[in-house]
């Protein structure tokens, strides 16, 4: 599996530690990481909002397969990805919350609080979160007598998403340019996306995004 995790300005300076969580368990569990959003204070800046771009673009040309996101609340990363066709997001404050979101939403994003709340045994929290994450298989259920129905219903939403957007490029085009335009700029996101993207017109948006 390859795993984006991105950090907007407000939380950029925890991405070191944030990332070396990340990247314990996936190296455990065999998956790959791209630090894609800022590294700290100083690196090329971005907003939540950058963030469902980023994402959003990721997974639908199957870049990478899941998202790690996080603003101070939470909150703000996670109504930016889902705004968008094909992103999944759930809410994670606690490696519960994550267990039951692979095994009941089998999403394709994580929006995690990276200031509220995060004090003193933060990084273990976070890891354990991971932990609960990526490992094992997604989709099971839970309980899991209720694994039939939570499938379904995972899937309706997802005809749902489909139904009530604009098709996805469409959508993008829309978007203003410039806010697009800063959030594929970043050197980190250029080489995951180019390099893994599997949409010929995702890849050629962004050039003309770029070279605009």
């Amino acid at each position: 599996m390859k795993i984006a995790l991105m950090n907007e300005f407000s939380q950029a300076g925890k991405n070191p530690a944030v990332l070396n969580e990340l990247q314990a368990v996936a190296a455990e569990q065999g998956h790959e990481v791209f630090n894609v959003g800022m590294d700290g204070d100083n690196d090329h800046h971005l907003t939540y909002i950058h963030l469902g771009v980023m994402a959003s673009l990721l997974l639908n040309s199957k870049a990478v397969d899941f998202v790690v996101s996080g603003c101070g609340t939470g909150q703000g990363a996670l109504m930016s990805l889902n705004a968008y066709p094909g992103v999944f997001c759930g809410y994670c404050i606690d490696p519960a919350d994550a267990y039951l979101f692979a095994q009941i939403n089998n999403g394709n994003a994580l929006a995690l609080p990276f200031a509220k709340g995060f004090g003193w045994g933060a990084e273990l929290n976070v890891r354990y979160i991971f932990e609960k994450a990526f490992t094992g298989v997604k989709g099971q259920g839970y309980p899991p007598e209720r694994k039939e129905s939570q499938v379904r219903n995972a899937g309706i939403l997802s005809q749902v998403k489909v139904a009530t957007g604009k098709d996805y490029l469409e959508g993008l085009k829309a978007l203003d340019q410039e806010l697009v335009k800063t959030a594929v700029t970043g050197p980190r996101f250029q080489a995951c996306f180019f390099e893994y993207a599997q949409d010929q017109a995702l890849v050629d948006y962004v050039r003309s995004v770029l070279d605009a």
